[in-house]
């Protein structure tokens, strides 16, 4: 039966119990807006574990506009019904001043050179928001894993940093991208796209495939990779492109050679109107 917990408190108490009988818990982060990639890692935390929390907070702190925060999409009612659908035991839906008893945190987690390129750039402070929160999940939840999905890649290389430097003994599980049948990365900023938009933004998929194309034709080029994705995105006059980049995985500040790499990692960023998406792909070596 599902249980949703809303004060730090309750949740102490919710999962003490849980480890008393020696349940093993797993975490899913998320902002609600939950759909079926969501549910992808609500199965992967159900298959690892015994007791699954789903946590729905729309972390504040990682948008640098109020009117970006305002505008992310919210269904807490259409959530609760998928979440119980999806087996989640505990909900932790806390306000933002049950996070943030005393206002924006004057200690923060600083995500290191990792979040200062790609989406670091282009948002900054970003990352420090999303190490923050994530931290104090971490602390409150104490989950043996915790599960993220692989389509916001640097998140997730930032938050397996986050437990290895700081010694969460979490296990941070990446779980692959789910798609639309078009391509599309299931994403919750998905609905604020409009009918153009919406057709328009398979160009993330469609350059990534090119650029995946090109790498297996051009060998480790990554200028010949991204040129490639640039004028995917080009082509497509609703998109206007942010960046399109090939690095070595989890390298993805030009520090790790692409031809030493196992993994090169295609990631792309465009804005579709109003609605900025990001998407990756990572290529065996």
């Amino acid at each position: 039966m599902l249980e949703v917990v809303t004060t730090r408190e309750r949740l102490a108490a919710v999962l003490a119990g849980r480890r008393r009988r020696g349940r093993r818990v797993g975490l899913v982060p998320t902002m609600g807006a939950l759909h079926a990639g969501h549910v992808s890692l609500v199965e992967a935390a159900s298959a690892g574990s015994d007791s699954v929390v789903l946590s729905m907070f729309v972390n504040p702190l990682q948008f640098d506009r109020d009117e970006d925060y305002e505008r992310y999409p919210r269904d807490p009612d259409g959530d609760l019904k998928t979440a119980e659908a999806a087996g989640v035991e505990i909900i932790f839906m806390p306000s933002v001043v049950e996070m943030y008893p005393a206002g924006s945190p004057q200690v923060t987690v600083d995500p290191g050179p990792l979040g200062d390129v790609l989406e670091g750039a282009s948002r900054p402070g970003h990352f420090a928001g999303v190490a923050t929160v994530v931290a104090k999940l971490f602390a409150l939840v104490m989950p043996a894993a915790a599960y993220f999905g692989e389509k916001d890649y640097q998140q997730l290389e930032i938050v397996r940093r986050l437990a290895a430097d700081l010694s969460f003994p979490v296990e941070v599980v990446g779980c692959p991208t789910v798609r639309e049948p078009d391509g599309l990365a299931l994403s919750s900023r998905n609905r604020r796209l409009g009918p153009e938009e919406r057709a328009a933004a398979t160009v993330l998929y469609r350059a990534l495939i090119r650029g995946r194309e090109v790498l297996g034709s051009a060998g480790h080029s990554a200028p010949a990779v991204e040129q490639a994705m640039v004028e995917v995105v080009a082509g497509e006059p609703f998109a206007t492109l942010d960046y399109a980049v090939a690095r070595a995985a989890g390298a993805l500040d030009r520090t790790g050679s692409l031809d030493a790499a196992r993994e090169i990692r295609l990631l792309i960023a465009a804005r579709l109107g109003p609605v900025r998406l990001i998407d990756n792909l990572g290529v065996a070596s």
